[in-house]
């Protein structure tokens, strides 16, 4: 296979060495996705064995949200002072031995506490994850290994709510959380054999300052999403106020960045323009899939009136496109420029949620299938590419970094899109099934428009790329 064949003046690690180190990270991410859908699909279960509301329960899914948001910039800035083995060795220990603490736990307080401690090691993983890539492989075939990358985690996104009603139907919820034990103590190990050692690019005092207002700037922007979710008079106010801080907070933020001698986050890369419009259009088109996640189940399960069961069945032809077009996407774009094909994907993509956003009042399950099929095309064309596109502009010394924008990037934009099908649900008050279908179908609608500004900004920076050329 020509991802771990060796060719003279190749960079990273021999092909045999590469392998591992990709079943590492790979590893991990599908952890990290199999324990949010899984588990969300368990909350229910939960709540019943903890005698808790469904209210406090949403929390042990939010948790873990919360704190990996909250230190995705933080843990992509440490990686440059203590190395990506030690930093990607630590997030997986301290994510599979919360995993146990999370099976052990007989108390909602125990098991929020240790879903934060999961999301933290699942941030201190994810936000470097692309980057351990881009240093293990060489250039020539970094596409083919973020497509690869997004073929896995589509894989796990498309199986994980089958397996994990499976385990449920079989086994307490706590089993949900036990199966990350032994591919944690697996990932550990491959990583301490593999994963380079690249020591401290730095040896500049940390950015305190800066780690400290990122993380209440991320924070906020995600409470303040959450509050919109639910709007009413005292869930907007609170929305407004964590709104506020996270204003605050970010401006402050920028204006250490600019002053610190060694700052968590270099501005600097922003001055690249294709690393920029690359991030923007990322941005912009996770706003799309989170609407899309979000509307979805509420239109098969209210308003089609499927079960959860076959509405997790009906996500299934989304990442069957995606694990179909990205492993070419990403050979396309190791030989054609990245941002041409990325493009292409976000058409396709729009198209796919046109069609979402048409589907008739008694549609046929071929019918809805074919229709996320072609949206998985499009997003699975469009992802690694433009994964591709911020990582390649972006200099090996800044590759964590670099990383960690394109996972906040991916979080943001999903919260967002959450909030915005909140607050449509409650602009309609939807208290009868046409009423929700006028507002998920309006939720779909503005997918569209945002998939469509993310056309604009890929379509910018085509003119760009351009103009560039002509230059020089």
């Amino acid at each position: 296979m020509e991802l771990f064949s060796d060719k003279p003046g190749d960079e990273g690690l021999p092909g045999r060495e590469r392998g591992l180190a990709m079943a590492a990270v790979m590893t991990m991410a599908t952890m990290a996705v199999f324990d949010g859908s899984m588990v969300n699909i368990a909350l229910p279960q939960i709540a019943r064995a903890l005698n808790i509301s469904a209210g406090a329960a949403v929390w042990v899914s939010n948790g873990y949200l919360l704190s990996a948001s909250m230190t995705l910039a933080i843990f992509a800035a440490l990686a440059s002072h203590i190395g990506f083995r030690s930093l990607f060795t630590a997030g997986l220990s301290v994510f599979t031995l919360a995993s146990l603490g999370c099976a052990l736990s007989s108390s909602l307080d125990v098991l929020i506490v240790m879903r934060v401690l999961q999301g933290i090691g699942a941030a201190a993983t994810l936000s470097i994850g692309p980057a351990i890539l881009r240093s293990v492989f060489p250039n020539r075939l970094l596409g083919r290994i973020l497509g690869l990358n997004a073929l896995i985690i589509a894989t796990s996104t498309a199986i994980a709510p089958v397996l994990g009603g499976t385990i449920l139907s079989a086994m307490s919820w706590q089993w949900l959380f036990a199966i990350n034990i032994p591919l944690g103590v697996i990932a550990i190990l491959l990583t301490l054999r593999v994963v380079p050692s690249n020591p401290a690019a730095t040896k500049s005092p940390f950015d305190v300052s800066g780690a400290v207002l990122s993380a209440v700037a991320l924070g906020a922007l995600i409470m303040a999403a959450d509050s919109f979710a639910h709007p009413g008079g005292h869930e907007l106010m609170t929305a407004l106020t964590y709104g506020l801080i996270a204003v605050i907070a970010g401006m402050a933020f920028v204006w250490r960045q600019r002053r610190a001698p060694k700052p968590l986050l270099p501005l600097g890369m922003f001055a690249s323009s294709r690393f920029s419009l690359a991030a923007l259009t990322s941005l912009a088109s996770f706003v799309s899939q989170g609407i899309t996640f979000v509307a979805l189940p509420f239109l098969f399960q209210s308003v089609y009136g499927y079960s959860a069961f076959v509405s997790a069945l009906l996500f299934t032809p989304w990442p069957l496109g995606i694990i179909l077009a990205a492993p070419h996407a990403g050979r396309l774009a190791d030989r054609y420029p990245a941002a041409i094909i990325s493009t292409v994907g976000l058409c396709v993509f729009a198209v796919g949620l046109l069609l979402l956003a048409q589907l008739p009042e008694h549609a046929q399950v071929w019918d809805i299938g074919l229709r996320s099929f072609v949206c998985g095309l499009g997003f699975g064309c469009f992802q690694s590419p433009n994964n591709r596109e911020m990582l390649s502009n972006a200099s090996r010394e800044n590759s964590g970094y670099a990383s960690g924008v394109l996972a906040i990037m991916r979080t943001f934009g999903q919260c967002l899109g959450s909030a915005f099908v909140g607050v449509i649900l409650s602009v309609f008050a939807a208290q009868n099934i046409a009423q929700e279908a006028q507002a998920v179908r309006l939720s779909l609608w503005v997918a569209v428009i945002a998939t469509v500004l993310a056309i604009v900004i890929s379509v910018s920076r085509l003119r760009k790329s351009a103009a560039n050329l002509q230059n020089g």
